[in-house]
C-alpha cells in the first residue's frame, strides 16, 4: 500500500485546519500557501472531506473551511480511507473459492491480513488532536535548544 499525494496533502490540509481554525473557517488559500499546496488541489480533496462530514464550508468573503466535529473525535484513518479508500496492502483476494490449502492462502492469512491489521491499529488510534498536540510542541519555544 501506499498513501497517494491526495492522502498526504488531505491529511496535512486537515492537520493546518484542526491547528488554525479557532472556532472560526479559514480559507482554503490559507491553507493552501501554508503547505505549499494548489488552492486548485485542495478544493478537489476538500470537496470529497465535505461529502463524507468530516469538514464544513461556508461561503462568501468570510467563508472557508472548519472541522465538523471536534480533533479528538477524528481518526486518522477516517481521513485516510476517505481520500485513499481501502488500506489494504492486497487489493480484491477472493478468499471465498480458493483452496484453503494453497500457498496463496497461507500468505493472505499469515502476512496480508496481518500488515492490514497492524495499518488499521495505527490509523485509528491516531486522532489529528494528537497530531496538534505534537505539531505545537514540535514548536513551542520549548523546544528550541542553544547551546554554545
Amino acid at each position: 500500500m501506499k498513501i497517494s499525494t491526495k492522502g498526504r496533502y488531505g491529511l496535512r490540509a486537515m492537520v493546518d485546519l484542526a491547528v488554525h481554525a479557532q472556532n472560526e473557517h479559514v480559507a482554503l488559500s490559507a491553507v493552501a500557501e501554508r503547505q505549499n499546496i494548489s488552492t486548485n488541489y485542495l478544493e478537489q480533496v476538500f470537496s470529497g472531506l465535505r461529502k463524507a462530514g468530516l469538514v464544513k464550508s461556508v461561503k462568501g468573503a468570510q467563508g472557508g473551511y472548519i472541522l465538523s466535529e471536534n480533533p479528538e473525535n477524528i481518526k486518522v484513518g477516517t481521513i485516510l480511507r476517505i481520500l485513499e479508500g481501502n488500506l489494504s496492502v492486497i487489493d480484491g483476494i477472493d478468499t471465498e473459492n480458493m483452496d484453503t490449502r494453497s500457498i496463496q492462502y497461507c500468505l493472505k492469512k499469515c502476512v496480508w491480513d496481518k500488515i492490514d491489521e497492524s495499518i488499521k491499529n495505527v490509523v485509528d488510534s491516531i486522532t489529528l488532536e494528537d497530531l496538534v498536540n505534537e505539531y505545537k510542541r514540535l514548536n513551542s519555544s520549548d523546544a528550541i535548544m542553544f547551546y554554545i
